[in-house]
């Protein structure tokens, strides 16, 4: 039971039809039309008005927009908003909800589509919905075969071992942070990356490299910087002059003032000024992450 629990919590990226709905709806539909044109499966049929390929193809319209429109709006709650925190549950959910949506489209498309027949009733829903689920899980097996090594868990992962013993597994996507002319560009994975550190007209990014802390440095300003780093809930802003991966943090010291903060690998402590305090607090425990560990000063 463990074991199951820590495997559909497993993070892993967001299938590319999470990820970008449009351009997933179209890979959607072709799969979805292919399948149906080559193999006819479930006793498919031409329509009343039209012959089978373009009985076929609106099908496969109507599947891809009913799913493109159901993961619009899935990512406008809450649980399935975090895309950079993307487990294998809320993809199993997130799937499952698709597909029961695009059946019953299907479903009521058929009233206009087919021929008039006695379909108000549970056995011709249930029927139409199955029939639809089995085909429509074959794109959906299609983006997620392009993920399946991270739900075995084998996927590109950084292993970062802080202070205290403790690893964080995470199998991550790269981010790109680009300057403010848009004429450079850095990139690296979220694991890697411990705070960014306000310069004049610079951002100094110290990011975990071959085993070692190194500085990179990008034309920009940290207010732009905080944007960038807004779909990740654990990379927050400390300080007018500092962003922080709060994963990275080893120690917390101070009060409601303000706070000190020890970082994986840092020799420097970095701030949380008595305005940011509340939003950090409020991010650890969003996270549900273990509080760092807290003293406070003599």
């Amino acid at each position: 039971m463990k074991k199951t629990l820590t495997w559909i919590n497993r993070e892993i990226p967001a299938n590319f039809l999470i990820q970008k709905p449009v351009q997933g709806a179209v890979v959607f539909f072709l799969i979805f039309f292919l399948f149906a044109i080559i193999y006819q499966p479930l006793d498919t049929h031409p329509s009343r008005f039209f012959s089978y390929p373009v009985t076929a193809a609106l099908y496969s319209f109507i599947a891809s927009a009913t799913v493109a429109g159901i993961v619009r709006i899935l990512k406008s709650f809450r649980f399935f908003s975090k895309i950079h925190k993307w487990t294998i549950l809320t993809e199993l959910l997130a799937i499952l909800i698709a597909l029961t949506g695009m059946g019953l489209s299907v479903y009521f498309a058929a009233f206009i589509i087919e021929e008039p027949a006695n379909r108000w009733n549970l056995a011709t829903l249930s029927d139409s919905v199955l029939k639809s689920f089995l085909v429509g899980v074959i794109p959906f097996i299609f983006f997620n075969l392009l993920n399946f090594r991270y739900w075995l868990g084998q996927g590109h992962t950084i292993v970062l071992n802080d202070n205290t013993g403790d690893a964080y597994e995470l199998a991550e996507e790269l981010i790109r942070i680009s300057s403010q002319l848009k004429k450079e560009e850095l990139s690296f994975y979220p694991g890697q990356f411990v705070y960014a550190e306000s310069d004049s007209n610079y951002v100094n990014f110290y990011i975990w490299k071959d085993n070692k802390l190194k500085k990179e440095v990008i034309r920009n300003s940290i207010s732009n910087i905080e944007k960038q780093f807004a779909d990740f809930p654990y990379i927050v802003r400390t300080h007018r002059a500092y962003v922080v991966n709060i994963r990275k943090i080893t120690q917390k010291k101070g009060n409601v003032l303000g706070y000190r903060l020890k970082l994986n690998g840092v020799d420097q402590e970095i701030p949380v000024s008595r305005n940011n305090t509340v939003s950090f607090n409020k991010a650890i425990k969003q996270l549900s992450l273990p509080r760092p560990g807290h003293t406070k000063d003599n």
